[in-house]
């Protein structure tokens, strides 16, 4: 699936797929912080798009995001 995250402010992120707005992506505290990746409410109308099988997901890292999303990439501008 071609995940991309866009870059909003430090630690914060859109997350599209196929350039639809799905979610977020969104570090949690400054230090020893987790990662948190969200869907937005509209999408859980519709099927959750893989991987994801609740609304919000813990990762320990962004790139351990990045590799559960299928090596999703970051991109700076949109």
């Amino acid at each position: 699936m071609p995940y991309t995250l866009h870059k909003l402010a430090p630690g914060s992120y859109d997350l599209k797929l196929d350039s639809d707005l799905i979610g977020g992506v969104v570090k949690n505290g400054p230090r020893a912080a987790t990662w948190t990746a969200e869907l937005l409410d509209d999408v859980l109308s519709r099927a959750m798009p893989a991987p994801f099988t609740k609304t919000e997901h813990k990762f320990p890292t962004l790139d351990a995001v990045l590799i559960w999303l299928g090596g999703a990439e970051i991109r700076e501008e949109d």
